[in-house]
């Protein structure tokens, strides 16, 4: 299922929702734990895991930037900065497992902006593949995504 994406006062608000068989605990790992990032996004590594603490976003040309952890909750909230929007990472517990909601709050829609989406898109349902360890293809996987995200973004 796509993002549910809406208009806010001044800013877009793009939601992801997944109901996770796995309990919040195996869940978090990935969300924090650098060797589990690693597997999922491997351009991040969290420097300081901690409210104002730190995440190094590799550019793959040399350069680094620095993202700022706005909020954090041990096993339940990670959010930070992401350039100039912002990214919330929430996990609540649910019978059998729990929920991982991402939201990215959007201050500007850009060409680029069906990319973010579709990479965040793809980003969860391999953090779901790694828990169940199966594999996807993300590149084809998110072709597909990019242009639905393209289309959910004209209609809004």
């Amino acid at each position: 299922m796509l993002a549910e994406v809406s208009k806010e006062n001044n800013h877009y608000l793009a939601t992801f929702k997944r109901d996770i068989s796995h309990q919040i605990e195996d869940v978090w790992g990935y969300l924090t734990e650098n060797n589990k990032l690693k597997q999922w996004f491997p351009e991040l590594t969290i420097e300081d895991l901690s409210t104002n603490g730190k995440i190094t976003f590799d550019m793959q040309d040399g350069t680094f930037k620095i993202m700022t952890i706005t909020d954090f909750k041990e096993k339940s909230i990670l959010a930070f900065t992401w350039a100039e929007d912002h990214v919330n990472f929430e996990l609540l517990p649910k019978q059998g497992g729990c929920q991982l909601i991402l939201k990215e709050t959007i201050f500007q829609l850009t060409d680029h902006t069906p990319k973010d989406l579709a990479g965040w898109h793809v980003c969860l349902d391999v953090i779901l593949s790694l828990l169940d360890h199966k594999s996807i293809d993300r590149k084809e996987k998110w072709k597909e995504l990019y242009t639905a995200y393209q289309q959910l973004l004209i209609t809004n």
